[in-house]
Parts: structure tokens; sequence; C-alpha cells
């Protein structure tokens, strides 16, 4: 395991690949870790430097006071890049992760040679849901989340076919700070990126679910405001398709980065 201090903020992340090699850095969802992106690296760190780590509030990593606003999420990326000693770097993003590979695109040019869109958006759901899902998590916890995140995050069959991994990932959702939750909660109720993206230089790949009801084919088409972007949807694949869908994933992304040039 290996820690360091962002602004006196400690977060959680791990290294792999050859030191030499192009970097991607992996950004994970809300109510998870970085593991969700585990069989992806796996497939990808054989070519390329990878970074992944738990945003604030999740996982190892430090659960500040208060609502986390995107460029406190921006602050602890740019940070880590920096201490890790990566500069230029494709980020994959998934969910709210997909919203901060985003900003970090807009705040950043200069150190964003890709970007890779999982199921997100520019702006993500409204503020009236986001305020009821920050309530129940500040009052009650997340177990009164729990099976209704999961039937958001994974496909009907994924959720029939894999019941052990299901009460897996249910466990892990269960274990997050439901305070560090709510506070990333306020990143989605508070953030709107949709006016500001269309700016956006980087090459970009934009990855759907076809079953994601956390994020629906529509919405992530949302993102292809992004000038020269290209857009796919995952056949049968939830919310987080690193775990659904690893190899089809990478695979995505492996060719993508020769398109662009990264490595």
């Amino acid at each position: 395991m290996t820690f360091t201090r962002i602004n006196g903020t400690l977060l959680h992340f791990r290294l792999s690949g050859p030191e030499d090699a192009p970097a991607l850095v992996f950004v994970n969802s809300l109510g998870t870790d970085a593991r969700i992106w585990d069989e992806v690296i796996a497939a990808l760190s054989g070519q390329y430097r990878c970074l992944s780590y738990d945003k604030r509030g999740h996982g190892l990593s430090d659960a500040p006071q208060g609502d986390y606003s995107l460029d406190d999420h921006l602050d602890d990326l740019a940070g880590l890049m920096d201490q890790t000693g990566i500069g230029r770097v494709v980020v994959i993003g998934v969910s709210v992760g997909g919203l901060i590979a985003q900003g970090l695109a807009l705040r950043a040019p200069e150190r964003v040679a890709g970007l890779v869109l999982c199921c997100t958006a520019p702006r993500m759901g409204d503020a009236a849901m986001w305020s009821a899902r920050i309530e129940t998590a500040r009052t009650e916890g997340l177990l009164p989340l729990a099976d209704p995140v999961m039937e958001r995050w994974f496909s009907p069959g994924f959720r029939a076919q894999h019941t052990v991994e299901l009460s897996g990932w249910r466990n892990l959702f269960l274990r997050t700070d439901p305070l560090g939750y709510a506070n990333t909660c306020a990143t989605l109720r508070d953030t709107d990126l949709t006016s500001r993206i269309p700016a956006i230089s980087a090459p970009t790949l934009i990855l759907a679910g076809s079953a994601d009801l956390a994020a629906p084919v529509d919405l992530v088409r949302n993102c292809t405001a992004i000038p020269g972007s290209r857009f796919e949807v995952l056949d049968g694949v939830g919310h987080i398709p690193g775990i659904e869908q690893p190899a089809a994933v990478a695979r995505l992304v492996r060719d993508f980065l020769k398109e662009v040039g990264h490595g």
C-alpha cells in the first residue's frame, strides 16, 4: 500500500507498469475505490505506467469534512500526478471519475494527452436527487441505498450470473465512509460542465453501457459535445464496465491509445 498527503488529505494510490512508459490515470466512481479498475490495469500495465487511487472520501483515503467541490478533486489528482512524477497522461474515469477527467482536461489541457470517459456526462442527475441521497447517507448511512445502487450499477445479467461477486461489490459500497460518500454526492450536485466541454481539445473516447441505469446511453451521449470524440456502446453492460467487461474495455482503450499515439 502506498500513501501520500496532498494539501493535507491522505490519498491511497497504486502504481504499476514500466516507469518510463506512457502514463494512464484511472479514477473511480462514487461508492467504490481503485479496485474496480484492477482487471483493466492488469491488461494494460505491461505496456503503460498505470496510476490508480482512492479519491477523497473513498477506500483508504481520507474523508475530509464538508462538501467536496470538483476543484477539490482536481487539486488531489494534479497533486498526486506531481508527487508520482507523471507529467502528461491519458485519464480514464468512470461516473464522477469521468467528471473529474473532464475537469482536468479543462483546467490543465497541457497535462492531458487523452480522455476515456466511461458511463459519465458533463452533468449527472439533478440537485434534488443528489440532495436526497446526501440526506440519506448522512442520517441513515448507506444500507438503505445498497440494493437500489446495485441495480443501477450492474446489468440484470451480471446480477443473475455473478451473485457471489455482486455480494462483494455490495460490501465494498457498504464499507464506504457515509460522510465521504455524501460529500462526493455534493460534487455531482454542484457540477455542470455542459457549456464548457466543447473547449476540450484532448482526443476522447466515450464508453456507455446499454444496461446502465445510473448514466443511461442518451445521458452519456452528451459527452460527444467534445470535438472529435468517439462514442461506443457496450452491449448488456451496466454502470461499471471495468467490472463487467474488463477485457472489452482494455481492448477499446488500447486501440484508442494507439490511435492517439500515446504509447
